[in-house]
């Protein structure tokens, strides 16, 4: 296809997609002028995610056309969407870790130079569109040795120097702090000059920072178009949902239950063997919600596995009621009465080939589900259904793959499998990254119930909303110490955002 010089207009009319008994895009029209923000916000499985993947050649529409300048194109590989300037951030970074920056933007640019790749020019590329977007970035670091912020402006400078002159932009502020959040908004409003940029975000306060329309997107279909300005964040969260979004608050006084869960001196090494958990300390008691609060990558992961009994712990103690669970099995943690809701729902909360029911009974197969190692499919059936229709699970049954539900509904089955066993705690790891208003509602309330129960929750997030909304207290972690713990009347989203940048607060 004819590289254009520019998008004037990106014009979306009438497409269609269906999988397998879902509907995921229902003849959907839009249209992005010259220079202009759209934000494209809806619930999970609203289809706004394939809809961009149809718009970027991943996936062929049943139906509809897409048009550039009032010329339809079609695009049978994400190549053909670069060549004619569209270029996608995706919301799972799509770098290397063992590679350089360098390295990695010219993996992208290979196909220009054909058997050999001239890495004088890349980098001279990679320096041209820094300095014209202001988006610094080191060529010779390894990806892995980046922040989150750091590969995300990675991906944005490889995203244009592919030459991309319209910007895709899938959720790109779940996994920053609120001050790389900050940063990224100005960026992009001074980028939407010479760009057009469609934004997907469940974060409605950047949505109203940012665009200039607004389209929300329900059950595969467009519900409402219009200009940002002229609504306010609840109001589009009321278009979205179908219904008032009611902000889920801990309003309970603080706990006063035994501890729980008692973390004393704990080293864990990371996967590339320094210390992720250095010397922490942490306690929460029954009937708690302790707030983690960090940027990704400061020893959250470590934690909440060396808990689980996924990694093992160099030194120190966890302390489950009293009783050691430092190096002990999963199965041995399990039995004890924790609860764990993981980073990754796709790896590891779910076997994504497997079923809904499957994935509903994976901790209980060989008891409560099986007599003589025989699973009682009949019992199994009825209680998945039950917990299907009890957590909302929206899906065509309980016999389909858990790996194709949206992000909200992997969670809700996760969910539904953790509380549904009656925990004496629960680790609960980043619980709404990436889902919308009405899943974050849904699962805010359930944690409030555990809570109400007498469970105690450490709560690991980056959403310092969330964690100040459902926090009896919060602890900042970094670089994989305690930096210190905050009532959560004490908390303000500055305070917490100096906090995880690493600056002692001396009050």
């Amino acid at each position: 296809m004819p590289e254009l010089k520019e998008i004037n207009e990106l014009r979306i009319e009438h497409i269609t997609k269906r999988f397998p008994g879902v509907l995921a895009c229902d003849d959907i029209s839009l249209t992005i002028g010259k220079h202009e923000v759209l934000a494209l916000v809806g619930e999970n499985g609203a289809g706004k995610t394939t809809l961009m993947n149809i718009v970027m050649g991943l996936y062929q529409s049943d139906e509809g056309a897409i048009y550039i300048n009032g010329e339809k194109v079609s695009f049978k590989s994400p190549n053909d969407a670069f060549a004619c300037g569209i270029g996608m951030v995706h919301q799972q970074y799509m770098l290397v870790p063992n590679m350089t920056v360098l390295e990695n933007i010219a993996l992208g640019m290979k196909s220009t130079w054909g058997f050999t790749v001239d890495l004088k020019s890349v980098r001279e590329k990679i320096t041209d569109v820094s300095t014209h977007y202001g988006l610094s970035v080191d060529p010779d670091a390894f990806v892995w040795q980046l922040s989150v912020g750091e590969q995300q402006r990675v991906e944005l400078v490889k995203t244009l120097c592919l030459g991309a002159k319209f910007l895709i932009l899938d959720e790109p502020t779940s996994a920053l702090t609120p001050q790389e959040t900050d940063e990224l908004i100005v960026l992009l409003k001074n980028m939407s000059k010479e760009l057009s940029i469609i934004f997907i975000s469940h974060k409605l306060n950047e949505v109203k920072a940012l665009s200039d329309k607004v389209s929300i997107l329900r059950h595969g279909k467009v519900v409402f178009n219009g200009k940002t300005e002229d609504y306010t964040p609840s109001q589009i969260a009321a278009l979205m949902t179908g219904h008032e979004v009611e902000v889920t608050a801990n309003l309970s006084a603080p706990s006063e239950g035994k501890v729980a869960l008692e973390i004393k001196n704990l080293t864990v090494k990371s996967d590339r063997g320094f210390n992720a958990l250095d010397g922490f300390d942490l306690t929460v008691r029954e009937g708690e919600i302790v707030g983690l609060a960090g940027v990704s990558g400061n020893g959250q992961r470590e934690l909440a596995e060396a808990i689980n009994g996924i990694r093992r712990s160099e030194s120190g103690d966890i302390l489950f009621f009293g009783q050691p669970i430092q190096n002990l099995t999963p199965r041995e943690v399990i039995e004890k009465g924790m609860g764990y809701i993981p980073e990754e729902r796709n790896t590891e909360g779910i076997v994504p080939s497997m079923s809904i029911k499957e994935n509903i009974i994976l901790k209980d197969s060989d008891d409560r589900f099986s007599s003589r190692h025989i699973l009682k499919d009949k019992e199994i059936e009825k209680y998945a259904t039950l917990l299907r229709e009890k957590y909302d699970i929206r899906s065509p049954g309980i016999h389909v793959a858990a790996g194709s539900l949206s992000g909200g509904n992997i969670q809700k089955v996760i969910l539904a499998r953790e509380i549904d066993r009656n925990p004496k705690f629960l680790v609960c790891v980043y619980p709404i990254r990436g889902l919308d208003m009405g899943a974050a509602e849904f699962i805010h309330k359930l944690l409030l119930e555990l809570r109400e129960k007498g469970v105690g929750i450490l709560l690991i997030s980056e959403e310092l909303e969330e964690i100040m909304n459902l926090s009896d207290r919060i602890a900042v972690i970094f670089k994989g110490k305690n930096q210190k713990v905050l009532l959560k009347n004490e908390a303000t989203t500055e305070k917490l955002g100096i906090l995880m940048a690493g600056v002692k607060d001396e009050d």
